[in-house]
């Protein structure tokens, strides 16, 4: 076969996925639910006003239990007192989360914006962002995956890059286990 033949059939960019790795890792409600921020996404842009600078996105990521998890970021959708959907001034940032042995570490974009007008507020289970500036406006509260001390909070920001780490309350057990003596 020769590689450079430009009429040959396109060729699967998946193709190194079997079938069944879309149904295991996709499921009905992963689809149903990327097609539910396409639409609402589709309704309030057709009302949004010209001009207006719009930003959307969407992380896909495999969580630690190997099931897909996906994260909005951007300008969020609301519904105006007449039902409608609108697209809000206020973004999502996105955000990543590392769990470590002894703290959390969270990473969060904010681009655009000075260190004064970032808010941050701890407590054991969440971390809420917020940003109203004039020029942006970001909020976010994020479920922690383990209870932190609040008063441990480190932050630093840099090129529009928010590096926050929290102690975790207890150190991470996993991979502790029960040792089993042999008879």
């Amino acid at each position: 076969m020769d590689p450079f033949r430009r009429d040959r059939r396109r060729r699967n960019p998946f193709r190194f996925f079997d079938d069944d790795f879309f149904e295991k890792f996709f499921d009905e409600r992963l689809f149903e639910d990327i097609e539910r921020m396409a639409e609402e996404l589709f309704r309030a842009l057709s009302k949004a006003e010209p001009g207006k600078s719009i930003v959307r996105g969407f992380k896909f990521t495999i969580g630690p239990d190997g099931k897909p998890r996906l994260e909005e970021f951007g300008n969020r959708t609301i519904e105006t007192p007449e039902g409608e959907p609108a697209i809000s001034d206020e973004r999502e940032p996105l955000t990543d989360i590392i769990e470590g042995e002894e703290d959390v570490a969270i990473t969060v974009e904010l681009p655009g914006v000075e260190k004064e007008d970032i808010d941050l507020t701890v407590t054991e289970d969440t971390l809420e962002i917020k940003v109203d500036s004039a020029r942006r406006k970001y909020h976010k509260v994020i479920e922690l995956p383990c209870k932190v001390k609040p008063k441990t909070t480190k932050a630093t920001y840099k090129n529009g890059v928010l590096d926050i780490v929290i102690k975790r309350k207890e150190r991470k057990r996993e991979g502790e286990g029960y040792k089993v003596t042999i008879e």
